[in-house]
């Protein structure tokens, strides 16, 4: 049904839901039942959960797993990931158990600057806005001070203002281009509220500025906000080895494997539509510890993709050599992430993964995903140029197939005894579950 509703934020969650049901559903109460099915039971923390976003119907799981061995830094982690996608958390599991014997993961972060912008129209010369600018910084830094007192007593806060010009892009177009360090909290707030303040004391200041006429007076602010490109929030993690000890079950040649592993990495940086799949498969380990620590795995997509592309042209982030019979592979990749604030001090099972890492800093919880990052690279890599990437995935996606199509304990030990030796497909599992079933 196409319809319109009025009022819907104000119903109750139960008036919600019968709505939702009565209007889309052909059988609302099964509808209901599946919605009312996934509500936790503990009153509490349901309500808990109801309040992070709005019209809150019921909770959307995902599973949560675990990646251990991460030898990053000469230090053991296992690594909590929030993923759906079948094989993910084994691949990150076996290239992270590969790399520990190998050295492990280093990892370096590079810089933790963050940007924030006020977007502004200024009917004027740059000539006349400069003196300005320079004039009334300090009291832009001033004005700001209530709110970053406690960012500085914790070593963060406002690292420099800038006046930049873009009107030769937009007519009357500049920028005051703010750069931060927001410690161990992503920041978004504390930056937006910084820009506000300096979007306020820009207009006012402006208003009363006696050397312009008075349309420059007249600033306007477009916007201030934040930015989810972070070229200088950059972490990088790296392996290395002798080639030769790359060896193993599966790698029986490990020398023209180092050099296939090598080429399709180049491949990946010359060519972009094999790029972007490279790249997704950075971002399926990326990801997934983004979302078990509580942080906003959207803006850190929007700007992993934008570094990706910083140079006029979408490569992949991760690289790879052999020199002098030492194979090396490593990455660098922007990352603004927080361990305090948001949802890590509210979510439970953020809290717990937290736990598990041992209450990272920031500046540790980049590490640990950028190196999570380069084992799902890794491990993708490997199996694309040895076996190919259907043989493992599918063998892990076969349960879902199963689930699919309601086996029974019985046809899922007849299945998984036949697949044990054969390449799984769809195809072939359907075909055998309904010759099964005859």
């Amino acid at each position: 049904m196409n319809q319109a509703v009025s009022g819907f934020s104000k119903l109750s969650k139960e008036e919600k839901i019968q709505w939702i049901a009565q209007t889309y559903f052909n059988t609302p109460e099964e509808a209901e039942k599946v919605l009312k099915q996934y509500w936790n039971q503990d009153h509490k923390l349901q309500q808990l959960h109801d309040e992070f976003i709005e019209n809150t119907l019921t909770n959307f799981y995902l599973p949560m797993g675990i990646a251990p061995n991460f030898n990053i830094n000469g230090r053991y982690y296992a690594v909590p990931m929030v993923i759906e996608e079948s094989s993910v958390v084994a691949a990150a599991a076996k290239a992270a158990k590969f790399w520990s014997t190998r050295g492990g993961f280093k990892t370096t972060v590079l810089a933790t600057e963050k940007i924030g912008q006020v977007h502004f129209l200024f009917n004027g010369s740059i000539e006349k806005l400069q003196p300005f600018f320079d004039t009334i910084k300090p009291q832009l830094l001033a004005d700001t001070a209530s709110i970053t007192h406690n960012m500085n007593k914790r070593g963060g806060g406002i690292l420099d203002i800038e006046l930049r010009d873009k009107s030769n892009e937009l007519a009357h177009y500049f920028q005051l281009h703010a750069t931060f360090e927001t410690k161990d909290s992503m920041g978004a707030n504390f930056i937006n509220s910084c820009l506000e303040q300096f979007a306020k004391t820009l207009r006012e200041a402006a208003s009363l500025e006696s050397t312009f006429t008075e349309t420059e007076q007249n600033i306007t602010i477009v916007m201030s906000i934040l930015s989810n490109f972070v070229p200088n929030c950059v972490v990088r993690a790296e392996v290395s080895c002798k080639v030769e000890e790359l060896a193993e079950k599966k790698i029986d040649d490990p020398r023209a494997f180092a050099e296939k592993f090598v080429q399709a990495v180049t491949i990946a940086e010359i060519e972009t539509f094999r790029a972007v799949t490279h790249n997704k498969g950075i971002m399926n380990g990326i990801d997934a510890v983004v979302l078990a620590t509580g942080n906003d795995f959207r803006a850190v997509e929007a700007g992993v993709h934008a570094f990706a592309a910083r140079e006029g042209k979408y490569s992949s982030l991760s690289h790879a050599k052999i020199e002098d019979g030492i194979f090396s592979f490593w990455m660098d990749v922007p990352l603004a992430l927080g361990t305090v604030g948001g949802l890590t001090s509210l979510h439970p099972l953020v809290k717990i993964a937290l736990e598990i890492l041992g209450k990272p800093s920031a500046q540790e919880l980049m590490q640990i995903v950028a190196a999570t990052g380069l084992a799902q690279n890794f491990a993708a890599i490997r199996s694309l140029t040895t076996t190919g990437i259907q043989e493992g995935h599918m063998k892990m996606h076969l349960n879902n197939i199963l689930n699919q199509f309601q086996a029974t304990p019985e046809e899922r030990k007849i299945i998984a005894a036949h697949f044990a030796e054969q390449t799984v497909t769809h195809a072939a599992v359907v075909a055998l579950i309904e010759q099964l079933r005859r």
